[in-house]
């Protein structure tokens, strides 16, 4: 084989080692890839189904309900706008309380209902997750709008 096939053998061998090092760290992302999903997106099915994401938002008062095994819990999370009912088998965090913020780790059923496998509480009074605080914003003043509008209308 002359040099320069040789060259052309490594050059070749070496893109293609690359390639398919670029190809597996792209598919461990992805696979460890999870999007935030507000109530309000999750109800106007913009959530993908069976898939892993977070929803965030302020737990709805009156809402926690424990069950007799004593570590499943069913509660709302809102965003002031619309509403999702989530379960969640496990410990829950300290700071979780109900009108104060969370982001819920899981996966959205065909039913409706958010069945966590993560919760994650805000760790002091001024701190809620940046996407769940723009979301409670957003759907705060979509609603002092459709308020206002329907106020203005004879």
């Amino acid at each position: 084989m002359k040099p320069r096939h040789k060259r052309l053998a490594l050059t070749a061998a070496g893109l293609a080692v690359l390639a398919v090092a670029a190809g597996l760290v792209l598919n461990a992302f992805r696979s460890n890839l999870v999007f935030f999903f507000t109530p309000t997106q999750v109800a106007a099915q913009e959530a993908p189904v069976g898939r892993h994401l977070r929803i965030g938002g302020l737990v709805q008062e009156g809402s926690l309900q424990r069950q007799a095994d004593g570590v499943t819990v069913r509660f709302v999370v809102t965003d002031t706008a619309k509403a999702i009912p989530v379960l969640y088998t496990g410990i829950l965090p300290d700071l979780f309380r109900e009108g104060k913020g969370v982001v819920a780790q899981g996966k959205l059923g065909p039913d409706g209902v958010f069945r966590a496998d993560q919760v994650l509480a805000k760790h002091d009074e001024n701190y809620m997750p940046p996407e769940a605080a723009d979301a409670v914003e957003r759907a705060h003043k979509a609603v002092q709008e459709s308020r206002k509008t329907l106020v203005e209308k004879p």
